[in-house]
């Protein structure tokens, strides 16, 4: 007769305990817990690479977009000399929010940058700043247009844009270098500027609330800064578009580069031939650029963005580095909402 205690396991379990055996070895505990901190060390060092990744990738999104930044603010300073003297105080204007943004986008990116690359981008704006205040004393010496310019910021209110952009730009002459232009401190109207107003030019659009605005034309800069409850559609610009305290609109925009500040409810429709960035905003959506105008490919070319390439679903938010979930923060316009007929 067979010994019950070497009994051969099988399916019936009551074989099975009589006999004592066990379908699966019993390990170890502290074979348990090694193994379990290898898989927990494997975790983090996974986790490590993929925030280095971002870092990484990051890191170099800086370098390309603040030095591209850096190279129109030079090129704004070495056109100075050209540029009649009653326009350079808005020349210089535009050259200072341009370096304030830079500034910005620097502080927004310490965190992942080296200290190699911090030091160099810190110490790049601070020659820049230094060579504007040289060139601003050099062509606008206070002595001698203190008074003037004084005179001239109260003369010409920026209210005056509003009028220019409703009876066009008729006696003023356009200077073919970069200036500033666009909208400030205005509410329910509609607004629209033309490819002579804003061609190669920095487009400021600020304080604005329940307005419509329709800038036909290639822009060099776009800046929207407080703009509540509002519709902003725009030609391609040549660089990049900052939105700043944003809420509750609707943008169309075409551009090399989207960085989008304390933002919310608000729907983009993008053309970006790099990344959209987003920071401290909630409720972001996005789609595709679908505005159309007669001179709409002209003005591509003019502004040089690849037309075949567009990253409108490409975004980067700067508050979520994960890279296995999505942000909460943004989010695809289904088909069925994106508005189809704009001048409707």
């Amino acid at each position: 007769m067979m010994d019950p205690s070497k009994t051969v396991c099988g399916d019936n379990a009551m074989v099975e305990k009589e006999s004592g055996c066990n379908t699966t070895s019993k390990i170890p505990e502290w074979l348990l817990k090694r193994d379990m901190e290898r898989q927990q060390e494997i975790d983090r060092k996974k986790q490590e690479r993929e925030s280095q990744a971002v870092k990484e990738e990051k890191s170099s999104f800086f370098n390309s977009n603040f030095y591209t930044e850096k190279s129109s603010i030079d090129a704004m300073l070495q056109s100075c000399c050209s540029i009649p003297k009653a326009d350079l105080p808005m020349h210089f204007e535009a050259m200072t929010v341009k370096l304030q943004q830079l500034q910005k986008f620097l502080n927004d990116s310490v965190m992942f940058l080296p200290s190699y690359d911090l030091r160099q981008a810190q110490d790049a704006l601070q020659n820049l700043q230094d060579a504007m205040t040289e060139k601003r004393d050099e062509l606008m010496p206070k002595k001698k247009f203190a008074f003037k310019v004084r005179k001239k910021e109260v003369s010409v209110p920026k209210e005056k844009s509003v009028l220019d952009c409703i009876d066009g730009p008729k006696d003023r002459a356009i200077a073919p270098t970069m200036s500033v232009c666009g909208f400030s401190n205005v509410a329910s109207q509609n607004l629209v500027k033309f490819s002579d107003d804003i061609n190669s030019k920095d487009v400021l659009l600020s304080n604005l609330s329940d307005c419509t605005v329709k800038l036909f034309g290639a822009p060099s800069t776009l800046h929207i800064k407080n703009v509540i409850n509002s519709k902003i559609l725009c030609g391609p610009v040549a660089t990049s578009v900052f939105v700043d305290e944003c809420k509750d609109c609707v943008f169309v925009l075409a551009c090399q580069q989207l960085r989008t500040h304390s933002t919310k409810d608000t729907s983009v429709y993008l053309h970006v031939t790099s990344r959209a960035i987003i920071e401290d905003c909630s409720d972001i959506r996005f789609a595709p650029y679908s505005w159309w105008y007669e001179g709409l490919e002209k003005d591509f070319a003019t502004a040089g963005l690849q037309r075949n390439t567009n990253n409108w679903n490409c975004v980067d938010d700067f508050n979520w580095l994960s890279l296995e979930a999505h942000s909460p923060n943004w989010s695809v316009i289904p088909d069925v909402e994106r508005i189809k007929a704009w001048d409707s």
